[in-house]
């Protein structure tokens, strides 16, 4: 059972995770999920105003009730659905074996480095000094996924970060950095430079002269 299983699981053994698993179902309202979960509405309320801080549900359009003023139902977040998926990493890895089998390794590399420039190009490029340019180039990595942290040395700055967001991926196929090199080399608008560890539990690293 891999990490993001566990988590699942874990998750949805919880109340919380119970609510948001009623929730992609269907929009429902406060007094369906607690007969649903045999709770109290005001334990359901309590949930819901954490999940909706957490951004994992959000309030939909008012249900008209039989009596009374409408009642609001709730739904799960579509970025929920996107957090809770499993279909994105192990298509993507699958993905990565069928193109090496059929692409040579510089194709495979080309083919990164034009992913990489395509999601650099909804992003506009940052201005400022080296050291805000990199600085915004480790936060879109960050909005990937990665956890990360700027280095100064010799030098060099260097984005590493601590996890792959695309590890599951990077471990049979280093290509996939390529990407991610790309993109940051658009961000900071300079060559950056991939020195990742590709092992087994990929760690994230780039590096970019300092002006």
């Amino acid at each position: 059972m891999n990490s993001v299983t566990r988590w699942n699981r874990k998750f949805y053994a919880s109340t919380r995770g119970r609510i948001v698993r009623l929730l992609r179902r269907a929009a429902l309202t406060v007094d369906q999920i607690a007969r649903d979960l045999h709770l109290t509405d005001n334990a359901v309320r309590a949930h819901l105003a954490s999940l909706e801080r957490d951004g994992l549900v959000e309030q939909d359009v008012p249900k008209r009730g039989s009596v009374g003023k409408p009642a609001h139902t709730y739904r799960a977040t579509d970025e929920t659905n996107q957090l809770l998926s499993r279909a994105y990493v192990v298509v993507f890895a699958r993905l990565m074996d069928v193109l090496s089998e059929r692409m040579s390794p510089i194709e495979l590399q080309g083919l990164m480095q034009t992913v990489g420039k395509r999601l650099a190009q909804d992003k506009t490029r940052a201005s400022g000094t080296r050291r805000e340019r990199v600085e915004r180039a480790a936060g879109l990595l960050e909005e990937l996924g990665g956890a990360t942290s700027i280095e100064s040395q010799d030098g060099v700055l260097r984005i590493r970060g601590y996890g792959c967001p695309l590890g599951a991926a990077v471990r049979g196929h280093p290509e996939v950095c390529g990407s991610v090199e790309m993109l940051l080399s658009e961000a900071v608008g300079a060559p950056v430079r991939e020195c990742c560890d590709h092992g087994e539990r990929p760690q994230c690293c780039f590096e970019v002269a300092v002006e």
